[in-house]
């Protein structure tokens, strides 16, 4: 096949003249190109293909057809890494490593070094060099190269580099101890280890990296028989094991003989030589830095760990593992490592002291190099492998399964233990080895150690390419892509607090240990200890994923848990809580990689009844307590909106009941949860807000199906609503008070129009009266004229003749309350225009106030429930909201007339208003501002606490402890302060009973 300038610019080459030129000089011409377009940099392979046949001709005739394996691998690695093809360039004898996979690592290396592989201590042979062992290194790491290179999915490729990588490492610091063994201890009598640490440890090693290790000794003993033995395995001379040699080392010589071994080794590796080096040998990692002794016995390493070492030595010491020397030597030191290493999470501040050095870490790295930047950078490799470590350490101490080394082993020990999920563990993988992949094609290139993303474009292209990106703007894109979700994930989960607190607890804690944790539960303030491990029991019995997170909750929100008014009860309540909503994948998981619902919840349980069983029958709630955001009120428009979609999409009413009652239950559950978590407000307009929109959507469906029945509306019908609905102060227990105001429809008489308008509003009590989705709601009309006993629906002209002339003074004091509610806005406009002089412009007469004040001293006297103490009463006792409310409306009645800015109906704002007109006295106002709202407060507390929605008791302050702790946690009192809110409250309407004496009664 024959290619065209313009086919090679298609098919990724930068300079096709060139390319063209340097094919004519190779056998099968023009094939090599279609072969080189599918390496990284296409120009490069074709110019160091030319390069290398003109340094052997021969060499590319042994190939075969471009298209055969060999030529494939061959050209992969001239288009992938300029080193690695002048280095074939320089003895093209080489290439044939390329094709030729050789045996093991350790083989070809101790091979090469002339030392027996089969021997416990191998010894080089004298004339060998580091040089040899260089050489064959390199013939092992251009299999490794080729077979990345050649790789369908570098990405997923990637663990098997490393790995691959960690035992070539390994391999070339045992030949090079052998070396050094030959020359300084050539019958192997110390017992010495090296431990790798860092990447080496974890075997995911990169091309070029410093090798981070450790060095060990241990005492001398005689292995010279089984050397001799192994050594001279083809000798027929028998060899006494039983023969002893004396140790001819003190210790002191021992540890010298060992430093010297130490430091030839890593000249070995990383010293002048013919060969350049392979990599640095960095033996930092061990106690004291670089200021400490370079080789320790086991007992020095346990002197130093258990008097000096930091928090961070023992997280390097995760990936510790023996790769070269006596093995067994260093098995025994990663034992001793271990009952330090997963003990360390224990420490005071360890989970603040990790996450204090992740960001010392990323405020070193120099700003212009913070994009470029793939290790230590925001959204790096770093920001994976402390996010993984931080799990590991804190929940290893207990769960075996997490004591792994690599990565990616690791992140699938957490996602199995239920410590991430699965989708987190499956990104934080691929996303993981996408960085490290680049890290590697950065380094391939030139051989060189680097963690940043290439600058030049040419490597850059390459770079893209390597990844299947033929742009560079697209792998910009994805990179940034990568970034920005793996530090997503990092802040998620590196900064749970609920890991904090799991670290504080001890392992036995940790565990749920039957023994530990009874004894736990009885001091941390749980009263019935076996109901207590009954539930946890429960809930973390079996093996499913559930049970599984469950295990790994439960022990901190125990604690979280008993720091509420009744920790019994709040273990019950998640227990329900958790078995209702049954075996939902997200529930758990929400809670365990939320970084404050878990608390949250934890905090609300022990302390309310009524947002446990809301919780229940709306479970999705609980991911309002991720965000404060959620929890903020939607406007009447919104709902509205909503409300007016349902109708659309439901023409069966039953359904659309069902839907428009579940926002407003949904509504209230996030005003419950807005107060329950931060003190009780005394005015949650939100929830009167949620139930206009409820009872306006009810209407809507109450007039279609009066339609769809009847074949035609004969009246209009119009809601107003009253009393503490009206002020928009309702709370959780409140009834609905409304009056109904109708307006027949053109050719209907005023009998079909009053029938109809009547059928609508018992539609509508029944449609929220019935039991179903959430709390129902109650629309009471007894205020409507006459009462019980009165129609329940009246025109605007009955209205009108009623309030002129037979309303009583109480019932224009009820009007101070009404507002418009739902249903036709002319006839609301009409309606007021009717109430808005009867309540605002007649002026009360003496008469009448006389009539105020002995209604309200009968209701004082008659309306107190009997066996409550008055003192104690929020709503009628003294001091109570009926007294302020009294007060303000009796002011409203005498000058609303002159004073347009107190014609308001919520209690507070006329308060305000009347203060600011000068009409209340404003240490008056403040005094009865405070009683109103405490009262309020105590009332939805009671409601909460309780879960009760009637009963004389929501209007009690409690006498007893078991309700009166709930209620002072949820307004805000700490544990003990219980008595706090009782004078707070006795002193607050003490107070507001006296400026009722001097300004009602008067």
């Amino acid at each position: 096949m024959i290619f065209a300038v313009k086919d090679l610019r298609a098919m990724g080459f930068i300079a096709p003249e060139q390319a063209l030129k340097h094919v004519e000089t190779l056998p099968e011409g023009h094939v090599w190109l279609s072969v080189a377009a599918a390496t990284d940099d296409p120009d490069l392979a074709i110019l160091q293909l030319r390069r290398l046949h003109e340094a052997a001709p021969e060499l590319i005739q042994t190939l075969g057809s471009p298209h055969e394996r060999p030529a494939q691998r061959l050209i992969a690695v001239l288009g992938g890494s300029r080193w690695w093809g002048d280095y074939l360039i320089a003895n093209p004898q080489r290439a044939h490593d390329v094709w030729t996979q050789p045996p093991s690592a350790r083989e070809v290396l101790l091979t090469a070094v002339g030392a027996n592989t089969n021997a416990h201590v191998p010894i080089a042979k004298q004339g060998k060099t580091s040089d040899d062992m260089r050489v064959a290194y390199r013939k092992v790491l251009l299999d490794i190269v080729a077979d990345d290179l050649t790789s369908n999915d570098p990405v997923q490729h990637m663990p098997i580099v490393g790995q691959r990588m960690a035992t070539l490492a390994d391999a070339a610091l045992e030949a090079s101890l052998a070396l050094a063994r030959r020359d300084i201890d050539p019958d192997g009598r110390i017992p010495f280890a090296i431990i790798a640490m860092g990447k080496t440890g974890a075997q995911e090693l990169n091309y070029i990296s410093d090798v981070d290790v450790l060095y060990l000794v241990g005492s001398e003993k005689n292995t010279t028989n089984e050397n001799k033995a192994l050594n001279s395995s083809k000798t027929s001379q028998p060899v006494n094991y039983d023969a002893t040699v004396q140790p001819d080392h003190d210790k002191h010589d021992v540890i010298e003989i060992a430093t010297r071994l130490a430091a030839m080794t890593a000249q070995g590796c990383s010293g002048a030589g013919n060969e350049p080096p392979l990599w640095t040998v960095d033996p930092n990692l061990r106690p004291e830095g670089r200021q400490g002794a370079l080789v320790r016995t086991l007992d020095s390493y346990r002197q130093y760990w258990d008097k000096w070492a930091q928090s961070w030595e023992f997280q390097a010491l995760m990936k510790a593992r023996p790769c070269a020397g006596d093995y067994e030597l260093g098995e025994r030191f990663i034992n001793l490592a271990a009952s330090y290493v997963w003990n360390v999470a224990s420490r005071e501040k360890f989970v603040d002291d990790v996450r204090a050095m992740r960001t010392r870490v990323e405020e070193n790295i120099l700003r212009h190099m913070a994009g470029r930047e793939l290790k230590l950078g925001p959204g790096g490799l770093r920001d994976v492998e402390f996010t993984v470590q931080l799990l590991q350490l804190v929940h290893g101490r207990t769960d075996e399964t997490l004591r792994v080394r690599e990565t990616h082993e690791a992140i699938t020990a957490l996602a199995h233990g239920g410590y991430i999920s699965r989708l987190d563990a499956t990104e934080l993988k691929r996303c993981y080895s996408y960085l490290r992949v680049i890290e590697h094609r950065a380094q391939l290139t030139r051989m060189r150690r680097t963690h940043t993303v290439p600058s030049r474009e040419d490597e850059l292209r390459a770079l893209s390419r390597s990844l299947g990106l033929p742009h560079t703007q697209e792998f910009t894109r994805e990179l940034e892509r990568v970034r920005a979700r793996v530090r997503s994930l990092h802040e998620n989960i590196f900064y749970r607090p609920i890991v904090a607190a799991i670290a504080r607890l001890s392992p036995d804690e940790a565990a749920l240990d039957r023994d530990a944790a009874k004894d736990r539960l009885s001091a941390i303030g749980y009263r019935d200890t076996e109901g207590a491990l009954a539930h946890i029991s429960a809930l973390t019995r079996g093996t499913s994923r559930r049970a599984t997170i469950q295990r790994h909750l439960l022990p901190v929100f125990i604690s979280w848990l008993a720091a509420g008014a009744d920790p019994d009860m709040g273990l019950l309540h998640f227990r329900t809580l958790s078995e209702h909503i049954g075996d939902s994948h997200w529930y758990l998981a929400f809670l365990r990689d939320s970084g404050v619902a878990a608390s949250r919840l934890c905090s609300l349980l022990p302390n309310s009844r009524w947002v446990a069983d809301a919780l229940c029958v709306l479970p999705e709630a609980v991911q309002m307590l991720d965000d404060d955001t959620l929890l903020l009120p939607r406007t009447r428009q919104q709902l509205d909106t909503e409300i007016q979609a349902v109708l659309t999409r439901h023409e069966n009413p039953e359904k659309a009941i069902t839907r428009i009652r579940s926002v407003r239950n949904r509504e209230v559950t996030r005003a419950a949860l807005a107060d329950a978590l931060d003190t009780i407000e005394a005015h949650r307009s939100s929830i009167a807000d949620a139930c206009d929109a409820l009872i306006a959507g009810a209407l809507a469906v109450a007039e279609r199906e009066e339609k769809q029945a009847k074949g035609v509306l004969h009246a209009r019908v119009a809601l107003v609503a009253m009393g503490r609905y009206g002020g928009a102060e309702s709370s959780y227990a409140s009834d609905a008070d409304i009056l109904a105001v109708h307006k027949s429809c053109s050719g209907a008489t005023e009998e079909q129009a009053t029938s109809c308008a009547v059928s609508l509003i018992q539609r509508v009590r029944s449609y929220l009266g019935q039991t179903g989705v959430g709390y129902p709601v109650n629309v009471d009309l007894d205020l409507r004229p006459e009462g019980r006993s009165g129609v329940m629906s009246r025109t605007v002209d009955s209205y009108r003749e009623y309030y002129q002339r037979w309303a009583c003074v109480w019932e224009r004091q009820a009007l101070l309350r009404a507002r418009p509610l739902a249903g036709n806005p002319d006839l609301l406009q009409e309606f007021f225009e009717v109430i808005n002089p009867i309540r605002y412009h007649m002026v009360p007469s003496q008469q009448d106030v006389r009539d105020i004040r002995l209604l309200k001293a009968r209701m004082e006297n008659e309306r107190l429930p009997r066996g409550i103490e008055p003192s104690r009463h929020v709503k009628l006792g003294p001091g109570g909201l009926s007294d302020v409310e009294w007060m303000v409306q009796l002011a409203q009645m005498r000058y609303a007339h002159e004073c347009p800015a107190v014609r308001l109906t919520s209690t507070i704002p006329a308060l305000n208003a009347l203060r600011d007109e000068g009409i209340i006295d404003p240490e008056h106002a403040q005094i009865m501002c405070e009683a109103w709202s405490l009262a309020s407060r105590i009332r939805a507390g009671n409601v909460l606490a309780t879960g009760r929605m009637s009963g004389v008791k929501l209007d009690v302050l409690p006498h007893g402890v078991k309700e009166l702790v709930p209620l002072a946690r949820l307004l805000g009192w700490g544990a003990g302060q219980e008595k706090m809110l009782e004078e707070q409250w006795l002193r607050a309407s003490r107070r507001c009973r006296d400026v009722m004496d001097s300004v009602f009664w008067v």
